[in-house]
C-alpha cells in the first residue's frame, strides 16, 4: 500500500513549464506537490523571451544561468523562398523597445538542471519522483495514481504533462491536432564567424530554418522540412553536415562544426476547447503545440505557469478554492487570449511556405515590408512577440 499525499495543488510533469509552476505555486505560498520522474536528457535550446526571463528572475534562477547563455539583441528575417514575390530583409532591434535584448537562448540541459534544483529546495513544493498513471478529477478533489503506487489527493492539478497529457483526458478537455508533412532537425554547432548576438530566421521553401546564438562562436539550429530530407540531413557525417548549413546560411557564419547529438521530431499543431475543466487547470504542451517559429512555444508555456500560480494563490489567500470552476473559466480565457493569435499567425506563415502559392507569398511579402517601413507597427509587433506591455 503506497502513500497518500494530501496536497492544495498537484503539478503533474516534469518539464519547465511543470517546475516553474511548481515553483512559483511554492514561493507564492501554496502547498504543492510535483509528481514527475527526471527528465530525459534534452539536447535542444530555448530562446526565452523577456517576460520569461522576468518570471524565471522572480524565481532567483536566471543570474546563475545569464552566463551559460546567448543573448538575442537582433532578430533578422530572410526571405530564402526563392518565390517571384519576395520579401525584404527585416531586422528587428531590441534597442528600440529600450531592452539591451529580446530574450537569452539557452541549453535545455542547463535550464532544467536550475530549475529541478529550485524546486528541490523551495519550501511548500514536495518532489514524488514518479510519473501519473491515472487522473481522476472528483467533485472536491483529484485523485492521481502513481507509477510507484503512491497517490496524491489535490483541489486542482495542473497539467503539464505533455502532447499526450493523461490530465488533459481525465478532465475532458477535446484536443484538435493538425500534422504538417515536415519534421524539424534541431542540433548545436560551432562556427567560425561572430554571430554579433543576432538570430537569423531563413524563410525556405518546405520550412524555416532558424539559427540562434550561444555563447562564443556557438549556435543552435532548427531546420525544417520534409521528413526525407531531415532524415538524410540527419545521416550525415558531422563535416558534410557542417557544409549543407553553411550553404542554407549562405556563409553567414563562416565555417560550421556541427555537434553530435542531433534531435528529430515530426511537426504539428495541438489545440484545445479549453485551458481549464474539471479540477485541471493544462500548461505547456498539454494545451498548445506550435511549429518552432518565433519562440512561442516553452514562452507560452512558461507564461501559462505564471497565470495558474497567480490564480490559485490569490483564491488561496481569500479562502476560495483553487480548483473552482469560476477560476479555471478565467484561466481559459486568460490563456486562450494569449496562445491563440500566436497559434494562428504562426500556423498561417507555416503553411505559406509549404504551399509555394504566389498569392500566399505576396502576402507574406507584404506583411514583412510594412514591418520593415512602419517603425510603430513593428515596435508593436515586437511587444506583442515579447508578451511585453503596449
Amino acid at each position: 500500500m503506497g502513500q497518500t499525499f494530501e496536497t492544495q495543488v498537484a503539478v503533474v510533469g516534469g518539464g519547465p513549464a511543470g517546475l516553474v509552476a511548481g515553483c512559483l505555486l511554492a514561493v507564492s505560498g501554496v502547498p504543492t506537490v510535483l509528481a514527475a520522474a527526471p527528465p530525459p536528457a534534452d539536447t535542444r535550446t530555448t530562446a526565452l523571451m523577456a517576460s520569461s526571463l522576468a518570471i524565471l528572475g522572480r524565481l532567483g534562477v536566471w543570474p546563475a544561468l545569464a552566463a551559460k547563455s546567448g543573448a538575442l539583441k537582433k532578430l533578422r528575417i530572410a526571405d530564402d523562398s526563392r518565390s517571384l514575390i519576395r520579401a525584404p530583409e527585416a531586422l528587428f532591434d531590441a534597442s528600440e523597445l529600450g531592452l539591451t535584448a529580446f530574450g537569452h537562448n539557452i541549453e535545455n540541459i542547463h535550464l532544467l538542471a536550475a530549475l529541478r534544483a529550485k524546486a528541490e529546495k523551495t519550501p511548500n513544493l514536495q518532489i514524488v519522483p514518479s510519473p501519473a498513471v491515472s487522473v481522476v478529477p472528483g467533485p472536491d478533489n483529484v485523485r492521481i495514481s502513481l507509477t510507484s503506487g503512491d497517490s496524491i489527493h489535490a483541489r486542482l492539478v495542473v497539467g503539464a504533462d505533455g502532447a499526450n497529457s493523461i490530465c488533459r483526458q481525465a478532465a475532458d478537455i477535446a484536443a484538435k491536432t493538425r500534422d504538417y508533412p515536415q519534421a524539424a532537425l534541431t542540433l548545436n554547432f560551432s562556427h567560425s564567424r561572430p554571430h554579433h548576438s543576432v538570430s537569423t530566421e531563413f524563410h525556405r521553401r518546405g520550412g524555416p530554418l532558424v539559427v540562434v546564438p550561444l555563447p562564443d562562436n556557438r549556435s543552435s539550429v532548427v531546420l525544417v522540412n520534409t521528413p526525407g530530407e531531415v532524415e538524410r540531413l540527419a545521416g550525415l557525417t558531422d563535416a558534410a553536415l557542417g557544409v549543407e548549413i553553411e550553404s542554407m546560411t549562405h556563409g553567414l557564419l563562416g565555417t560550421i562544426t556541427p555537434d553530435r547529438a542531433r534531435g528529430q521530431r515530426r511537426l504539428g499543431t495541438l489545440t484545445v476547447d479549453s485551458f481549464g475543466r474539471n479540477r485541471v487547470a493544462l500548461v505547456g504542451e498539454a494545451g498548445h503545440v506550435l511549429p518552432p517559429i518565433g519562440a512561442q512555444g516553452l514562452n507560452l508555456g512558461i507564461r501559462d505557469a505564471a497565470e495558474i500560480a497567480a490564480l490559485a494563490a490569490d483564491a488561496l489567500s481569500r479562502g476560495k478554492d483553487p480548483g473552482a470552476a469560476e477560476l479555471l473559466d478565467g484561466y481559459d480565457r486568460a490563456r486562450r487570449a494569449d496562445a491563440a493569435p500566436r497559434q494562428i499567425a504562426i500556423d498561417l506563415l507555416n503553411r505559406s511556405l509549404i504551399a509555394d502559392f504566389l498569392p500566399f507569398d505576396a502576402g507574406r511579402a507584404l506583411g514583412i515590408w510594412a514591418l520593415t517601413a512602419l517603425p510603430p507597427l513593428r515596435r508593436e509587433i515586437m511587444r506583442r512577440g515579447l508578451a511585453l506591455a503596449g
